[in-house]
């Protein structure tokens, strides 16, 4: 018999809320958390708008923040999410779990430009169409931060946790896009049942509303440009969708080992019983059309579960509300789910929080927990024209009772990146 993988702590610090309840219960009220973009003057750019996280202070989520006071935004952002799965899994009054059994595996993105002083050294370094080298390294040496610089690196948020809890098992990191979170999840488990670990701090953090992240997107025409009415402006699998909105946030799960779980007593959020990964293998930006690359991921995922279509009572949707994406999701799930596909239904929370990169797949599983343990299921807001391609339930504008027990959560990435994972009421 195969190692069970269960989920005993959760956390979120997003634009909707810094803690899962604030968060769950703006969801469910179909909360935006939309404004102008206030962490840089975006005022010349097509998309003026972002979903930030505002008002969060390390300092009241983490005892020893002095500690990081150089890391990243979204490291930041990880470190309150990891404190509150932490407490709640119970495992900080667990004083027999061995360190090198316990592991750290994240979907994290890159760490905060230092934009202001890279732009400058560009401005006075470039002379005659070329850079001046000589003039480049000694403005990086008089204005360069070197903890921003090391901050860079995508695999700290990961180094931060493990000295934060004295994890001393694998310490990973993934950036695979959109997909990271989920990702990391599911491999994580994999560590579980291989008998790896014991437990793991896994989930994602993603901090890109700066210049060059903002700039990159607009150039993709990836973003909506909806700037006098932004606040209705992520509308998943609706006709009149330009574009999904840049959030930032993370979200950090405590993944455990089910009889390591059930003999210290833990409470059993959920368990997680199915994972599935595949590749498009189509183009860097876009998704095979016909959806194949994500309708094997799940298929993976409902094999491992060992469950069919029928035993899925909901689906969280990648739903990021580019004209491709939603439609490529929906023929994904018909051809997975077939004449059940009109009746199984799904949600995107994006349309509320944005589109969080990196985090947006474990903020969204721990949504699937929520549903689970409240009977009922997060809406898709914003979404009043039907698209004749997307024409599944989407949960349209407002919450839902209905009985939910197993749940389905797909991210797919940049790249062709497909990952599902599939949950169950804990027991």
């Amino acid at each position: 018999m195969r190692r069970r993988v269960v989920i005993t702590g959760m956390g979120t610090v997003n634009p909707l809320g810094h803690d899962v309840e604030t968060t769950w219960h703006a969801m469910l009220a179909g909360r935006s958390a939309i404004s102008k973009n206030e962490l840089f003057d975006a005022s010349t750019y097509p998309t003026t708008f972002a979903a930030q996280v505002k008002g969060y202070d390390l300092a009241a989520q983490v005892p020893n923040a002095a500690r990081h006071a150089h890391a990243g935004r979204h490291c930041k952002f990880a470190l309150g999410a990891a404190r509150q799965a932490w407490l709640q899994s119970g495992l900080d009054r667990f004083d027999r779990l061995d360190p090198t059994r316990l592991g750290v595996y994240l979907g994290s993105g890159e760490g905060s430009l230092d934009d202001i002083n890279f732009t400058y050294m560009l401005a006075h370094a470039w002379k005659d169409g070329r850079c001046d080298t000589a003039k480049w390294a000694e403005l990086g040496y008089k204005l360069l931060n070197v903890f921003r610089e090391v901050e860079q690196e995508s695999n700290m948020v990961v180094a931060h946790l493990a000295a934060e809890y004295g994890a001393r098992g694998p310490a990973i990191n993934v950036l695979t896009a959109c997909a990271a979170s989920t990702q990391a999840i599911g491999e994580a488990a994999m560590l579980i049942r291989e008998n790896d670990v014991e437990a793991v701090i896994s989930g994602g953090a993603h901090s890109m509303i700066h210049l060059f992240g903002v700039m990159g997107f607009n150039r993709l025409t990836a973003l909506s440009q909806r700037n006098d009415e932004y606040q209705s402006a992520s509308r998943p699998f609706d006709l009149t969708r330009d574009g999904f909105v840049l959030g930032e946030g993370a979200s950090v799960l405590i993944l455990e080992e089910y009889e390591h779980a059930r003999k210290r007593g833990a409470k059993i959020l959920a368990e997680i019983i199915g994972y599935g990964a595949s590749a498009d293998a189509f183009r860097i930006t876009d998704q095979d059309p016909e959806g194949d690359g994500a309708a094997t991921s799940m298929r993976l995922a409902l094999a491992d579960a060992k469950v069919s279509p029928a035993d899925i009572h909901y689906i969280s949707a990648h739903g990021t509300g580019t004209k491709q994406n939603d439609q490529v999701e929906t023929r994904a799930v018909k051809a997975v789910f077939g004449d059940l596909a009109k009746k199984v239904p799904m949600s995107s929370i994006k349309s509320m929080c944005g589109h969080l990169i990196a985090a947006a797949g474990a903020t969204e599983l721990i949504t699937c927990i929520l549903a689970i343990r409240d009977q009922i299921l997060p809406p898709t807001t914003n979404l009043s024209t039907p698209d004749p391609g997307c024409d599944l339930d989407y949960i349209p504008n407002a919450a839902r009772k209905a009985r939910v027990e197993t749940c389905m959560s797909n991210n797919f990435g940049f790249g062709g990146q497909n990952n599902t994972l599939i949950i169950t009421r804990g027991s």
